[in-house]
Parts: structure tokens; C-alpha cells; sequence
């Protein structure tokens, strides 16, 4: 995956909000994630239409106070593990 890949949500989730967090049930495989901060906001910007890495990075830094590469470092970590889950589908 690179800044220019694009990514999108390619498996439904059972999604909760609670208190600012939300909660992911995976019931095909029993497993539960829990995503806080920029981990909701990551969430939320992911749909069924792709999103570059690079849009999702620059919808970031407008929120938060945080150095360009931090900001890529991180969003890429996060969804690297959400495609090692299955979650989204990465498109070079």
C-alpha cells in the first residue's frame, strides 16, 4: 500500500457507538475491535467509493495537530490491520 493506493470497505461490520468509541463485531469470526481517536475518523471516512490513502491523511491533519509523516506513518499501520482482517480492499 502506498499514499496513492486507494482503499475501501469490502466487509460489513456490526458497528456500536459507545461514549466516543466505537465497537466492531466481526460475526464471522467472533472477533471484536475496538477503534478510538483517529481510529473513528479512519472508520468513518471508509465506505463502499474508494479513498486515496493521501485524501484520508489530508482529512486527518485538518483535525488534528500532527507532523505529515506521523500522520501517513500511523493511518497506513491502521489499515494495514484492517486489511490483514479482511476489512478493506487495497487498490494500487
Amino acid at each position: 500500500m502506498t499514499e496513492n493506493s486507494k482503499v475501501k470497505l469490502i466487509k460489513a461490520l456490526d458497528v456500536t457507538e459507545l461514549s466516543g468509541e466505537k465497537v466492531m463485531i466481526d460475526f464471522s469470526t467472533g472477533k471484536y475491535f475496538v477503534l478510538v481517536g483517529s481510529g473513528n475518523d479512519i472508520w468513518d471516512m471508509l465506505g463502499n467509493e474508494p479513498i486515496s490513502v493521501a485524501q484520508i491523511k489530508s482529512n486527518l491533519l485538518d483535525i488534528y495537530d500532527v507532523d505529515e509523516d506521523t500522520c501517513l506513518k500511523e493511518t497506513m499501520t491502521f489499515l494495514d490491520k484492517m486489511n490483514s482482517n479482511g476489512f478493506i480492499e487495497v487498490i494500487d
